[in-house]
C-alpha cells in the first residue's frame, strides 16, 4: 500500500541540506553563540519581508506574543484585567499570552467561511459580549490555517475603538491581506501594531528547534520586547525590566536565514497542492476551506488544508487505513481545555465546538507531490457515503 506522511520534515528540508549545513558550520566556527551577526540578519530580512521597521529574534512563537503583551502592560497601553479579543477556535497559546500578560481573553467566535474573525463576526460579538464591551483594549487576529484575517471591515472596527492589533502570524509567513492595516501594511506582520510568529518546525518556515519573532513598527515597543526577552536589561548588567531569557539561538538564525531563502517555494507548493484539493474532491460530505480570489492569490499560503465533515473521525479511520496520515487542528477549543477552567473562560461557544468535532487536516506540504494530492482526493471521493 502506497503510504501519504501527513508532513515529510526530511523531505521537505532535504533540498536545503547543504545551505543549513554551510550555514551551522559558520556559526560553529564563529565562536558566537549568544546574538551576533546571525541573528542580525535574521532579523533585518524578518523586518524588510513585513514592511516593518524592526524584527526582534525570540525563543518561540507563545513567548512572541508573551512579550509583546507584557510590554503593552509596562508601557501604560494596556492594563491588568483589559480585554483581549481572541478567535474562539484558535491554538491555546493565544489565549495562554493573554492570561500571562494579566489580560482578559475574550472570545469571538470566527467566521463559518473563512474559520478566521472577520469584521462581520466581531461586530456581532461586540452587540452581546457579557461584560463591558469598552473594557476591550485589543484584539489578536489569528492568521489560523495560513489565512490572513484581516479585511476592511474589521480595520474600520479597530479605527473606532482604538484597539490594539497584535497578530497572531505563527501560520501565515508570506501571506498577503486584501485591505490595509492600521498603518497601511498588508503583508502578515505588518498589518497590526506588532506580529508575533512561530517558526515551530512544522511551519512554513521551521527552525531545527523552536524559535520566534516579534515585528513592529513602533520604536517603543520594539526596545521594551528586547529588553524583555533578554532578562529585562537594556544594556549590560542594567536590568531595567523584570524580564525573561528568551533569545533566538543564533544556530537557529542561522537556520531561519536560510529557510527564509525558500519561502516562495515552500508556499507555492501548498497553494498548488491546494487547488488540487479545491478542483479534485467532490464527495458530498466534506466541505472543502474557501479559496482565494484570483486577486489576490497570497491571501492564503495553506499553513493546513483543512476540510469538514460531520463523519471526521469515520473519515479520519477510513483514510488511515488508506495509507493517508491526517491531523486535527484542532480538536479541543481552548475553553474546553482542563488547565483554563479557573479563569471563567467557560461556556458555550456552538461554533468553535463544532469546528472542533469536524476539521481534519489533509498533507499539503512541498514534500506531498501534486499527483499524491491528486491520488489523496481521489481516495477521499472513495470515502462510503452514509446511507439516510
Amino acid at each position: 500500500m502506497i503510504r501519504y506522511p501527513f508532513l515529510d520534515l526530511g523531505k521537505v528540508t532535504a533540498p536545503m541540506r547543504d545551505e543549513l549545513a554551510e550555514a551551522a558550520l559558520r556559526v560553529i566556527d564563529s565562536g558566537r553563540f549568544i546574538g551576533g551577526r546571525e541573528v542580525d540578519e535574521f532579523e533585518r530580512t524578518m523586518a524588510a519581508m513585513c514592511g516593518a521597521d524592526y524584527a526582534i529574534g525570540v525563543s518561540n512563537g507563545l513567548d512572541a506574543l508573551r512579550l509583546v503583551l507584557r510590554a503593552w502592560v509596562l508601557m501604560g497601553r494596556l492594563a491588568e484585567g483589559d480585554g483581549v479579543i481572541v478567535p474562539s477556535n484558535t491554538y491555546v497559546a493565544s489565549v495562554l499570552a493573554v492570561i500571562d500578560a494579566g489580560l482578559r481573553p475574550v472570545f469571538v467566535e470566527p467566521d463559518e467561511a473563512t474559520m478566521n474573525l472577520s469584521g462581520r463576526s466581531v461586530m456581532e460579538a461586540l452587540k452581546s459580549i457579557d461584560r463591558d464591551a469598552a473594557a476591550v483594549k485589543a484584539i489578536m487576529p489569528v492568521h489560523l490555517y495560513g489565512r490572513v484575517c484581516w479585511d476592511s471591515q474589521l480595520a474600520d472596527i479597530v479605527c473606532t475603538h482604538d484597539w490594539l492589533v497584535i497578530e497572531d502570524v505563527a501560520q501565515a509567513i508570506g501571506a498577503f491581506a486584501s485591505a490595509d492595516g492600521v498603518s497601511g501594511g498588508r503583508h502578515a506582520g505588518g498589518i497590526g501594531h506588532a506580529g508575533a510568529f512561530s517558526f515551530y518546525p512544522t511551519k512554513n518556515v521551521g527552525a531545527l528547534g523552536d524559535a520566534g519573532a516579534v515585528t513592529t513598527s513602533d520604536p517603543e515597543l520594539a526596545h521594551v520586547v528586547r529588553c524583555l526577552a533578554n532578562y529585562g536589561s537594556d544594556r549590560r548588567y542594567h536590568n531595567i525590566y523584570a524580564g525573561f531569557n528568551c533569545r533566538l539561538d543564533p544556530i537557529q538564525a542561522a537556520m531561519l536565514g536560510v529557510k527564509l531563502r525558500h519561502i516562495d517555494r515552500e508556499n507555492d507548493a501548498r497553494r498548488l497542492n491546494a487547488e488540487v484539493y479545491m478542483r479534485e474532491i467532490v464527495h458530498p460530505e466534506i466541505t472543502l476551506p474557501l479559496g482565494v480570489s484570483e486577486d489576490n492569490p497570497r491571501e492564503c499560503v495553506w499553513h493546513q488544508f483543512v476540510v469538514r465533515c460531520n463523519r471526521r473521525d469515520e473519515l479520519q479511520d477510513y483514510l488511515r487505513g488508506k495509507g493517508v496520515a491526517t491531523d486535527i487542528h484542532y480538536a479541543v477549543p481552548p475553553h474546553m481545555q482542563p488547565a483554563l477552567s479557573g479563569y471563567g473562560l467557560a461556556g458555550k461557544l456552538p461554533v468553535a465546538e463544532r469546528m472542533g468535532e469536524q476539521v481534519l487536516s489533509l498533507p499539503v506540504s512541498s514534500a506531498t507531490s501534486r499527483n499524491d494530492a491528486r491520488d489523496i482526493a481521489h481516495i477521499i471521493n472513495e470515502f462510503p457515503q452514509r446511507i439516510s
